[in-house]
């Protein structure tokens, strides 16, 4: 009976628990690196935003950079990665030319 009663207290308590958790609000961002950026740095940023949950969207050729969706939190944290190579990034949005 006692194993019983603990398992449901902290069954309740989990639930309890992941209902006052705030959810992490993603969003769509380009996040590009200076031309001479080696390799290891983009992939680092990359890695960081894909271990904290985000995910790459897309890879780009002709710049330095790739587009994610991640939280300001992870993206805090791959700016300060490397000093010498800051990233910018920016929220994705979509562009529309009135002819």
């Amino acid at each position: 009976m006692k194993f019983s009663l603990f398992t449901l207290l902290v069954a309740l308590f989990c639930a309890y628990a992941q209902a006052l958790a705030k959810p992490v609000s993603l969003k769509t961002v380009i996040v590009t690196f200076p031309d001479n950026t080696p390799g290891h740095i983009m992939q680092q940023a990359k890695d960081a935003i894909v271990e904290a949950g985000g995910r790459i969207t897309h890879e780009y050729r002709i710049i330095k950079g790739f587009s994610a969706l991640t939280s300001d939190k992870v993206l805090q944290s791959v700016s300060t990665q490397s000093l010498e190579y800051m990233p910018v990034y920016e929220e994705d949005q979509q562009m529309s030319i009135n002819v």
